[in-house]
């Protein structure tokens, strides 16, 4: 009976926190940001698992978008994505049920950041997720060598305003934080705060800007001046009450304040220094904490605990970690796909289970009726959580996804449509049945 209850809350509290995200003007039919509609890799929207069947089928169509590890979002039935090809960086608007364009924006870009270093075979064309604004219908994407854009998505693409964060802020070369000097060019998504567009610079002014998100105009600059580090996206949390954005830089954790008055101060840090710089899993939000994982030298995962006063460790799980996928954090656990699907219990960092193989370039979300949906090594897999299987890895289907040789963009679910894109630019959607 106990057990049955708890479902029952579980159950309920996925279906108010959808109703939640529809209230904010976030539906979980959209996908419209790094990491879906709350920048938690959880969505409300139902796997399509029925009675032991996952109908994901052929795929609806496919495209090919140009080179890079940028991610598919998804707003108001438009899929926006970027990718290089011949020297230019080419944004798209494509329609999500024909997979053909809306409208098709390019410019000259270099396929590496202007500092690049080390590794070019894994990387290459736009590595930033673009960011969608339903506000003003404004998209936002960031290049690897540092040309900032706001696109009217509204108006066939027009070009509002942008700049180039290399020639407005001179970052240099990031320096060696150990295994080897390293340097990927521009990686982290920017987000919308209110008014603002926050973007991670990485320069001796700061390490964050914030921008009026109409016009491009600075409006602030964070205290922290810390290099930029490789990660996929800045964090927003709340720190007492007090709204904040947390940011992994090259070599430590960094919350700054976004409330009047204190902008742009630093209210906690932590260090997190990976070899080769590749600190790359965006940190995940679990109530008062960050969840940290990162393999290389760390090869652990920790919860942090984030106050006005500082950063404090609560748990370190050594030995589990991941190398490129983002923790979810879902219903009391942590879940990541990196060559091994993982759950560890939220509360302590025990090790649930783990199982399956999904290579080094995994992704995953969780659906509204508590499956996992993970995407690397060129297939999709539909895996159940501790809500369904709590003491072992379950696999309950695998399906053929894109053949690039990476899968680094992440998966992405929303209005009962399926996106994986590989680093190749080949992207791919499946159509799930009716809700």
């Amino acid at each position: 009976m106990r057990g049955r209850q708890r479902s029952g809350w579980a159950r309920l509290a996925v279906a108010i926190g959808a109703l939640l995200l529809a209230a904010a003007g976030c539906s979980p039919q959209e996908w419209p940001h790094w990491r879906g509609p709350e920048r938690s890799d959880v969505t409300g929207h139902v796997s399509g698992w029925d009675q032991g069947a996952w109908p994901l089928g052929d795929a609806a169509w496919v495209r090919q978008v140009g080179a890079g590890g940028t991610s598919p979002i998804v707003a108001d039935g438009r899929v926006y994505v970027s990718g290089w090809v011949e020297d230019s960086d080419t944004v798209r608007c494509i329609d999500a049920a024909t997979g053909e364009d809306v409208w098709a924006q390019s410019y000259l870009c270099a396929k590496y950041g202007r500092h690049h270093n080390a590794d070019e075979a894994y990387y290459g064309g736009p590595s930033a997720t673009p960011e969608y604004d339903p506000e003003t219908g404004y998209l936002y994407t960031l290049s690897i060598d540092g040309d900032l854009n706001c696109w009217d998505a509204g108006d066939g693409g027009r070009h509002v305003w942008g700049e180039n964060l290399y020639d407005v802020y001179g970052a240099p070369r990031r320096p060696n934080v150990g295994g080897g000097q390293r340097d990927y060019g521009y990686t982290c998504a920017p987000l919308v705060h209110g008014d603002w567009l926050i973007v991670e610079v990485g320069s001796d002014q700061g390490s964050l800007v914030g921008y009026d998100k109409r016009s491009g105009e600075r409006v602030w600059l964070s205290q922290c001046t810390d290099p930029a580090g490789h990660t996929g996206g800045l964090v927003p949390l709340t720190v007492e009450a007090v709204p904040c954005v947390a940011v992994l830089t090259l070599s430590r954790l960094v919350v700054v304040r976004l409330d009047d008055g204190h902008v742009g101060e630093t209210v906690a840090t932590y260090d997190w220094a990976t070899y080769y710089s590749n600190n790359i899993p965006t940190p995940a939000v679990a109530g008062d904490s960050i969840i940290l994982s990162t393999a290389y030298n760390m090869n652990r995962t920790e919860r942090v605990r984030i106050t006005l006063g500082g950063a404090e460790r609560v748990w370190e799980l050594v030995g589990r970690s991941t190398g490129v996928c983002s923790p979810v954090v879902y219903e009391d656990h942590v879940y990541w796909a990196w060559r091994k699907v993982v759950c560890v219990a939220l509360d302590s960092g025990e090790l649930k289970w783990e199982g399956g193989a999904c290579g080094n370039d995994g992704s995953c979300l969780v659906t509204g009726d508590g499956r996992l949906l993970v995407f690397g090594a060129k297939k999709l897999w539909l895996v159940d959580t501790a809500r369904h299987s709590p003491d072992a890895y379950r696999e309950l289907a695998v399906v053929d996804g894109p053949g690039g040789k990476f899968s680094w963009p992440h998966v992405a679910l929303a209005g009962g449509r399926v996106y994986a894109k590989d680093f190749e630019g080949n992207l791919m959607c499946w159509q799930l049945p009716t809700e």
